[in-house]
């Protein structure tokens, strides 16, 4: 399985993303992509800035980890995670992750795992700034219930 992670706190172009990552596929027959934006609303409203930080090294270890548990899981031809760190603002793309494999089920399965484990177990910190000031956002208990149904299987 070919694989790329990318965390960087440069902006990134997630169509221009797929299509070359497409463009680079041999044998798939089914391509699958997520894009995680910035939400405009929070939890105590507006939201003017979303902050996300991270230990490096270590986070790419993790995505590396359980990129290897991916593979033990589904035949996939490739993966590609890219997250954004650093200060964004509304609209703006955090995370893209794509797959590929040569039938639809892996390649969606292999994506909604690679977000659940992005989502809660990554190792990123998330504050927002809104009216209310600055406030850590902790991922929720459906984000943590997603993610628990990986490992039962």
């Amino acid at each position: 399985m070919r694989r790329s992670v990318r965390i960087s706190p440069l902006p990134f172009d997630p169509e221009a993303e797929i299509a070359a990552f497409r463009q680079s596929l041999e044998n798939a027959g089914g391509m699958v992509s997520f894009t995680g934006m910035v939400r405009p609303s929070g939890q105590d409203g507006a939201v003017s800035a979303l902050s996300l930080q991270h230990y490096p090294g270590m986070t790419e270890r993790g995505i590396e980890e359980m990129l290897d548990d991916v593979a033990s899981r589904w035949s996939l031809e490739a993966v590609l995670v890219i997250h954004r760190v650093g200060e964004m603002g509304p609209h703006e793309p955090i995370v893209l992750v794509v797959t590929a494999s040569e039938h639809r089920r892996a390649a969606f399965e292999a994506a909604d795992l690679l977000m659940d484990y992005l989502k809660s177990r990554a190792l990123f910190w998330k504050s927002e700034t809104g009216a209310q000031g600055r406030v850590w956002i902790e991922p929720r208990d459906e984000d943590y219930a997603d993610a628990a149904r990986w490992d039962e299987r």
